[in-house]
């Protein structure tokens, strides 16, 4: 039995929508041959079924694959319902496919770009929701949504299971910036529809192996919400073998011991006339309406203007939650009710048969389902389960204000285009919101306290503020001197990023990319900012990679041994005896930029290094635990580098003073051929960055002494006396 899927934009003209707020959606379309040898190869002579509506050229009998795996026969139609707009559309989609990945999808994708985020809200989902519900009296079938977009060349496919609306729409707020990854399709169940639970597992199960044998070395994700995540659990149960990346976001497997459960009698006794009243009781414990209201809202406001903007916000959400009794009346709410209890029941049955890598989402202020404790659950009952906990949000915690889902599965390392993760192939730039947002909300107080100075060398050897000296063409290489609890780094990236619109790919310890020390307990951490901001770990293949994509390559000669350096040696060099790095940025023309950096000294203490902690009983236990269970690397290096313990040092935080860059003169390696062949002479040019990298140290250091404005009292009197100044000023060069 031979399949074909074509995917084509349609309109929607039967919601009879007026034209300035008609809606457009691509939806997936599946045919099937009743031949069992043969293939279709058009839409001349197959009946397509679209949102419920039959496309009949001159086939007798059809068969549809929307009713959750049963095959329905038709009659032959009476008369035809092709209007030319969807001939239209047909032609339009028969030659997507024939161009489908011939330069349509983009292999690169800019710094800094734009993910749409702010721009769609709950009330965009509810509108759009009220157009798609109108009855059809179609089965469950998939579409993809236009403002998705052409997404990246080889991007993997990911497949929406809603909740309980079963729209399909529970994406809007994510629709642009997972387009850009994804080949996003979302699944769509009619108001009336009265598919069982074993029908939609069978019914994604179908589209599941279908994609697999057309991409058997791509990864297929399924993005559960509430009860889509009983059905996401349920089909990865049943097809171990294919490679699943699985988003659970408060999937109702609780729903025994949830508040809703108890409520199933009284909505079946309730007459019809009271059911409208139900979305404004449900509404309080559907999700949080502030978070909800907060997702457009303008940051740089002030404080009054906020409250004015967030008042209007609700008070127009609260007019469309009607919406709600349309997207569920009381027939299909309880039927929905009792579908999730068959589903909840099913997936539980079957967790120890789920293979696939799960990222589960947990709202703190869940009050329809027992999230948080479940999460805790099905972390320990799951193979293979990473948790991200939202205190602050409520059960719809996808159409909620601080969840971006492309940036937290990129935070937890989940994006990938293979059955492993290449990461520097697969590697997707941050956005402007994840920059803004993110970078904000991690390292909002080194970007406060901070007041980054960045100098460069031109090469007149003359010192300059800023990155002028810094080559814009890569590939470039960036040496330097790794501060305590590599504290510089949010400075160092962000200024670099602001300054020269290029994004620094470090390379970093693969502790921060093996998840045994990262907490459920924030939704957004410190390890997650760096694998969004371009970190790799350190490995001789990601080094080739980097270079040979001519990327701006962050490296710390001294690694965690320098970052995690003992009492006495702040602005001290631990690196290699022998060169690591010169030969291969030789190898491919690399420009190499010694710099150095100053200022921890002026942020934090060190009260207690590995040393001390080595003293101190129990905990010493501990702290040699977790140094001997990390990665190890350089093990077979010699000297003092060699000795990289990992630890958590005790620091005292000081007032804030100030940090600084130095980027050396650049060291170019074009047509440096003697570097290559001659192991002397590479190391000779090992030796003179390190030279280079400490003058420049020992430069700030004596200069920072003269700055009138290292302390962060000083900045901030500055900032009051000239408001209209971007930058505090600094030393005389």
């Amino acid at each position: 039995m031979a399949s074909l899927v074509k995917t084509f934009p349609v309109s929607l003209p039967f919601l009879r929508i007026p034209e300035s707020s008609k809606h457009h959606f691509q939806v997936k379309v599946r045919s099937l041959d009743s031949g069992a040898n043969s293939t279709s190869t058009g839409f001349s002579s197959d009946s397509v079924v679209v949102n419920g509506r039959s496309f009949t050229r001159g086939k007798d009998e059809v068969e549809s694959l929307f009713d959750g795996g049963a095959v329905e026969q038709k009659e032959k139609s009476v008369a035809p319902l092709v209007d030319d707009e969807n001939e239209r559309f047909m032609r339009l989609s028969s030659v997507r496919e024939k161009n489908r990945g011939k330069g349509a999808i983009s292999e690169d994708m800019d710094v800094l770009w734009d993910d749409g985020y702010g721009t769609k809200t709950v009330k965009d989902y509810l509108i759009a929701s009220k157009d798609m519900i109108r009855p059809d009296g179609g089965p469950p079938r998939w579409f993809c949504p236009v403002e998705c977009g052409e997404p990246l060349k080889d991007s993997p496919i990911l497949l929406f299971l809603p909740g309980t609306d079963g729209v399909g729409l529970g994406l809007t707020l994510h629709h642009k910036a997972l387009g850009k990854v994804f080949e996003v399709r979302c699944l769509h169940i009619p108001v009336y529809d009265r598919t069982p639970f074993q029908g939609l597992v069978k019914f994604v199960e179908d589209t599941l192996k279908f994609e697999h044998a057309s991409s058997p070395n791509k990864p297929i994700y399924l993005v559960g919400d509430s009860f889509g995540g009983c059905l996401a659990l349920a089909v990865a149960a049943r097809n171990p073998q294919i490679d699943l990346v699985v988003v659970l976001v408060n999937p109702a497997t609780s729903f025994t011991r949830s508040q809703i459960q108890p409520l199933l009698p009284v909505l079946e006794a309730m007459p019809n006339e009271f059911h409208s009243l139900v979305p404004y009781l449900l509404s309080g414990i559907m999700g949080n309406p502030l978070k909800m209201a907060m997702v457009d809202l303008e940051d740089r406001l002030p404080p009054r203007a906020k409250i004015e903007q967030l008042s209007g916000k609700l008070t127009s959400l609260l007019g469309y939650l009607s919406v709600l009794s349309e997207i569920i009346p009381k027939e299909t709410l309880v039927w929905k009710l009792k579908l999730i209890q068959t589903g909840s029941s099913y997936a539980n049955s079957r967790l120890h048969a789920v293979k696939a890598e799960v990222l589960l989402f947990a709202s703190g202020q869940d009050s329809m389902l027992p999230s948080k404790n479940e999460a805790q659950r099905l972390k320990k009952g799951l193979q293979n389960c990473q948790v991200r906990y939202f205190k602050d949000n409520g059960h719809t915690l996808l159409l909620e204000e601080g969840l971006s889902l492309l940036t937290i599965i990129k935070g937890v390392g989940k994006y990938r285009r293979s059955r492993k993760v290449d990461f520097v192939r697969d590697y997707v730039p941050p956005s402007k919101s994840e920059f803004e947002r993110k970078s904000t909300q991690t390292c909002r107080f080194m970007q406060a306290a901070t007041g980054t100075v960045m100098l460069s060398t031109l090469q007149d050897g003359s010192i300059v503020k800023g990155l002028a000296g810094v080559p814009t063409q890569g590939p470039v290489l960036l040496v330097g001197y790794h501060m305590l609890m590599g504290i510089e780094l949010q400075s160092l990236v962000g200024e670099y990023l602001k300054q020269k619109n290029i994004l620094l790919r470090g390379i970093a310890h693969p502790a921060i990319f093996g998840g045994r020390f990262e907490s459920s307990s924030s939704e957004f951490n410190f390890q997650d900012w760096i694998k969004v901001m371009g970190g790799v770990p350190v490995a001789a293949s990601n080094f080739f990679k980097l270079l040979s994509s001519k990327s701006h390559v962050l490296l710390y000669p001294g690694g965690a041994r320098e970052a995690l350096h003992y009492k006495g040696e702040a602005h001290k060099l631990i690196w290699p005896e022998q060169q690591e790095f010169v030969r291969m940025a030789a190898k491919f023309g690399a420009t190499i930029v010694p710099f150095g950096g100053v200022g921890e000294d002026d942020l934090v203490e060190l009260v207690l290094d590995y040393k001390d902690l080595m003293n101190i009983p129990i905990l010493n236990n501990y702290v040699r635990d977790i140094a001997h269970s990390g990665p190890r690397v350089r093990d077979e290096a010699k000297g003092e580098v060699a000795n990289q313990q990992l630890f958590v040092p005790g620091l005292l935080p000081k007032v804030p003073g100030r940090m600084y860059f130095l980027f050396g003169k650049p060291i170019e390696t074009t047509g440096r051929e003697d570097i290559l062949r001659n192991r002397e002479e590479a190391q000779q040019l090992y030796l003179q960055i390190k030279s280079d990298v400490q003058a420049n140290i020992d430069y700030l250091l004596k200069k920072r002494e003269k700055d009138p404005y290292r302390s962060v009292f000083d900045r901030m009197v500055f900032r009051a006396l000239y408001p209209s100044l971007q930058e505090v000023p600094t030393f005389d060069l």
